[in-house]
């Protein structure tokens, strides 16, 4: 039982180690969705290309993309009255709420671009703090990019920039550093025209139609755009947070494997003591007609049935765990509700996971009760014999 109990509560240990990684990546990837297009095309070689020319205007014709956005992304300086920071301005077309979800991350304000009056913008809550700007402020903030054929003159050097201005009509947060603390989402025309763009665009964002493949349109898009550009979905957008999340999880699996390893040398000991005490039992098998093979093959599959039936207590164990923690959040982030993003760990089961965990503990448990029975058989066996 202390053997079987120790395989258990490491196997159970893995699962739920492992599902709460995977409910992070979910939650991670949640957020990132919000503002990251479906579909990404960026080019390979510059920052930017003609978005106007005849290959790019051919995909608004293709049934399977519902929407698609070029979009500039260029740094520029941000004042507002007395201070200022360096931003990533981002500029965007009318039909940018197709393509993402930034209605849903706004913390204050409405999302618009311009009317017949001014132009407006949306400010990342980083900014917005930094600059202590808020949605629908009187005074309004002057965003200055360097001209690109100029040189600067030290007599004159405002002369080198372009000037614009703009009224902050929202503040949105994702809970990641990369968009509340530096994006300020701007009218395309503005962007283009702050950093002498015409028809260019440094990326198109594309929303594909409900039900549609994404991997066979990446497929097609790579194919009929070639070498030229990159073609991303969103976990290729933000490959490496992801990737670094990949490497912490199986990281954590290896040294939870090695514990599960350490565990599995209990089967050693219970075997050991086991072929022991049942040394008079062995006996009696010799006398009854029992060969060497029929009695190993005994404690074999007895330790093996230690080891299965751990990982299986476990695994199950580790399953109501995770139904439990997403049924009723038994675990909380914090003392404080609101203080995280969500109040409870965020757990999903892959049944990937319990087959690699599984794999470990049968590959694992074999040996363990090979070697006591290897190497113990014949000193107990032999003397069972006299």
């Amino acid at each position: 039982m202390v053997s079987i109990c120790g395989v258990a509560v490491t196997t159970m240990a893995l699962i739920c180690t492992l599902s709460v990684y995977n409910g992070f990546q979910d939650l991670i990837s949640s957020l990132y969705s919000s503002l990251d297009p479906q579909i990404k095309i960026t080019p390979s070689a510059g920052k930017t290309f003609n978005a106007e020319s005849e290959k790019i205007k051919a995909l608004a014709q293709w049934p399977e993309i519902e929407a698609i956005s070029p979009v500039i992304e260029e740094n520029a300086l941000l004042v507002y009255r007395n201070r200022q920071m360096p931003v990533l301005l981002k500029g965007v077309p009318d039909n940018y709420t197709q393509v993402t979800l930034i209605d849903s991350v706004l913390l204050d304000g409405n999302f618009f671009l311009r009317d017949s009056i001014a132009s407006y913008a949306t400010i990342g809550v980083g900014v917005a703090n930094r600059l202590e700007v808020g949605a629908h402020y009187v005074y309004p903030l002057f965003v200055y990019t360097p001209k690109r054929m100029a040189k600067v003159n030290l007599a004159n050097p405002s002369n080198a920039f372009n000037e614009d201005r703009m009224f902050a009509t929202a503040v949105f947060s994702v809970n990641q550093p990369e968009y509340d603390d530096q994006m300020v989402i701007v009218p395309l025309e503005m962007a283009r025209r702050l950093f002498d763009y015409t028809q260019d665009a440094s990326a198109l964002e594309i929303k594909l139609r409900p039900e549609t493949d994404e991997k066979l349109v990446r497929s097609r898009l790579s194919e009929f755009l070639g070498k030229d550009f990159q073609i991303k979905n969103r976990m290729m957008q933000q490959e490496t947070s992801f990737r670094m999340m990949q490497i912490e999880k199986w990281m954590t699996f290896l040294i939870l494997a090695f514990i599960l390893m350490i565990a599995t040398f209990n089967v050693v000991g219970s075997l050991s003591m086991l072929i022991i005490d049942k040394h008079n039992d062995i006996k009696t098998l010799r006398n009854l007609g029992a060969d060497e093979k029929l009695i190993s093959r005994i404690f074999l599959t007895e330790g093996w049935l230690i080891s299965a039936i751990g990982a299986g207590t476990g695994l199950l164990a580790g399953i109501l765990l995770c139904w439990l923690q997403q049924k009723y959040g038994l675990l909380k982030l914090g003392q404080a509700t609101g203080a995280f993003v969500v109040d409870t760990y965020p757990v999903r089961l892959l049944w990937s996971d319990a087959l690699a965990v599984l794999a470990v503990v049968t590959l694992l448990g074999l040996p363990t009760a090979w070697y006591p029975v290897k190497y113990l058989r014949n000193k107990w066996l032999k003397q069972s014999n006299n």
